[in-house]
């Protein structure tokens, strides 16, 4: 078998963000992901139709120049009917199951497809833990270059066969928006079989919302579940999280149906545009503020919350009132403020068997009667993600994070006096 090369067309992404949705017909990088609904049925397993349909699309725009990542669903929905199941199992042990006889069945009908176009394509399966450690994050990342280096079309999907429910994704909308990031996308395209964000329901004769800015846009748009296909696991709900994850952090999404994804890449007026806004962050970030499974909650006190959510600072132990839940140290956790309200999500330092004598205690303190390795915040600034403006209170539908970059020179707070701020 001979390597497959990139073509001569293909250029680097361009460093400018798009900012409509006429940019796609010349955006050199574009995450694209299909849902289940559009390629399965319980009923018909993989539509060779529908599948194929959309691989001619996304061939021709990678003969173009385009470099073209696919996330697909559908393993599980693929390997429902050799497994002789009616529908979407429950049990963890069987969904693993039909994905791995399903994901086989996926890549050969995408390999076919493409191949008629020429074009190669590979399988790249993820878990959340290969996106948040920095090594397997970097292989992932090097991975992925090398593959659209060649002019291969990366068909990526979550692992389901060997994940479990505490490091999953929850479904492949996030997932995608994780995979833009990793590879720099130019843009997100979420694929289902709706054409557009509405709001309302289409059928009671909602309008198509064009453009979403911000999240005010959306305070009075009644989202949808999951779809009619009853394969999914998603429905419009994730799609706009997953949108608004990417455009909160520099990438636009575009939202609408697989019949439109011609029309979508040559950047007509079809589906719901999310403006990309802020900067890109990292992707370990955004899955602790959209994916993580949280493992338990630090309640803090009025000064140790305004010095996390308003100062951007790491939260030490004297700020710390409560402690619930179980958890190791690195495990996500939520920080809420005195009224309960969650202000930001951290990955701790500290396991909940410790924390108990820590509370209100002084870093000095700590370090003096329980050794140096306790100088350390109980979640550094980081390995934070802020989700609530705590002088406003008004809780944001999407983080606002809070990494390192971003505050050059910051130091740790609680409500300890300056002189004791330490470790």
């Amino acid at each position: 078998m001979t390597e497959h090369t990139a073509p001569p067309t293909t250029v680097p992404a361009p460093k400018r963000a798009l900012r409509s949705r006429s940019g796609l017909a010349r955006a050199q990088r574009i995450v694209v992901k299909v849902g289940s609904s559009s390629l399965t049925s319980v009923a018909g397993g993989i539509s060779d139709e529908a599948l194929t349909g959309l691989a001619d699309v996304l061939a021709v725009r990678r003969a173009a120049g385009t470099e073209i990542i696919l996330v697909s669903s559908g393993a599980i929905s693929a390997g429902l009917a050799p497994l002789g199941l009616t529908k979407r199992p429950t049990q963890l042990s069987s969904q693993q199951a039909a994905a791995s006889v399903g994901q086989g069945l996926l890549m050969a009908r995408y390999t076919e497809a493409f191949g008629r176009h020429g074009v190669t394509v590979s399988q790249v399966l993820l878990t959340v833990e290969d996106l948040m450690r920095r090594t397997t994050h970097a292989n992932a990342n090097r991975a992925m270059e090398r593959l659209l280096n060649f002019g291969v079309v990366p068909i990526v999907n979550e692992n389901d066969t060997v994940a479990s429910h505490e490091i999953r994704f929850g479904d492949n909308d996030r997932l995608a928006a994780l995979v833009a990031h990793l590879v720099k996308a130019d843009a997100l395209i979420l694929l289902s079989d709706v054409d557009a964000l509405y709001d309302g329901p289409p059928a009671e004769g909602a309008v198509r919302i064009p453009q979403v800015t911000g999240m005010q846009d959306l305070e009075d748009v009644r989202i949808g579940k999951v779809g009619g296909a009853g394969v999914g696991t998603g429905g419009m709900a994730t799609k706009v999280e997953a949108a608004t994850i990417a455009a909160q952090s520099g990438i636009p999404a575009l939202v609408t149906s697989t019949a439109n994804a011609a029309a979508a890449l040559a950047g007509e007026d079809v589906g719901t545009w999310f403006t990309g806004r802020g900067r890109r962050q990292p992707v370990r970030l955004l899955w602790l503020a959209h994916v993580a499974r949280i493992q338990g909650t630090l309640v803090v006190d009025d000064g140790a919350a305004k010095a996390v959510a308003d100062r951007r600072r790491s939260l030490l132990a004297a700020g710390i009132s409560s402690v619930a839940g179980h958890f190791e140290p690195g495990d996500p956790v939520a920080i809420a403020d005195p009224a309960g309200n969650v202000i930001a999500h951290g990955l701790t330092n500290y396991g909940s068997d410790e924390l108990p004598q820590m509370l209100g205690r002084s870093t000095r303190e700590l370090s003096r009667e329980l050794g140096r390795s306790y100088e350390r915040a109980v979640v550094h600034v980081n390995d934070l993600v802020i989700l609530q403006d705590h002088k406003s209170g008004a809780s944001e539908s999407a983080a606002s994070l809070s990494g390192a970059s971003a505050r050059q020179g910051s130091s740790v707070a609680s409500t300890e006096t300056a002189n004791t701020l330490g470790g």
